[in-house]
């Protein structure tokens, strides 16, 4: 039921399309915390819209997976789903990674670099070092208790910029 609930979501967003993103991050909004080491050069930015789906945790909400699409002037280039993994829909190229910093924002999911620790294929993704996911909104898990078991998806959209070493 949790896989039909994932793609449910994603198929509604690639019906639904996706807005357009910028080819680099606008380097003069990133919070320093955030900011790519020197030696990586921006790839691509792409615009991810989805949800954050969350599930019930000894009475608390906890991050189960994200669940988005990201699209390069409204067509769907890649999906985003647990690991967090990155997967061109375009090459079939994956970039995996790990977030390494963070920088809060209000009334949203923290902006985020993550360093890549998983590349396959040839394509867009398979030499990504870093991604950052900025300009965050929504997908903040509810607040209060919730039921053992409960699952709820939270929308959100972000801005994901993937770097090269160069």
């Amino acid at each position: 039921m949790k896989r039909m609930t994932v793609a449910l979501a994603v198929g509604a967003l690639l019906v639904g399309g996706a807005a357009t993103a910028s080819a680099t991050p606008a380097a003069a909004k990133v919070p320093d915390t955030i900011k790519v080491p020197d030696g990586n050069r921006p790839l691509a930015t792409y615009l991810g819209e989805g949800v954050q789906i969350y599930g019930c945790t000894n009475g608390a909400w906890t991050l189960i997976q994200p669940a988005a699409v990201l699209s390069n002037h409204g067509r769907p280039v890649a999906l985003h789903s647990k690991g967090p993994v990155w997967t061109s829909t375009v090459d079939g190229s994956t970039v995996g990674a790990a977030a390494v910093a963070n920088a809060p924002r209000e009334g949203a999911i923290p902006e985020l670099l993550l360093k890549a620790n998983l590349n396959t294929g040839d394509g867009v993704f398979g030499k990504v070092t870093y991604v950052q996911r900025l300009n965050t909104r929504g997908g903040v898990a509810p607040a209060g208790t919730c039921a053992a078991g409960a699952q709820t998806a939270v929308r959100y959209s972000a801005d994901y910029a993937f770097w090269v070493a160069g």
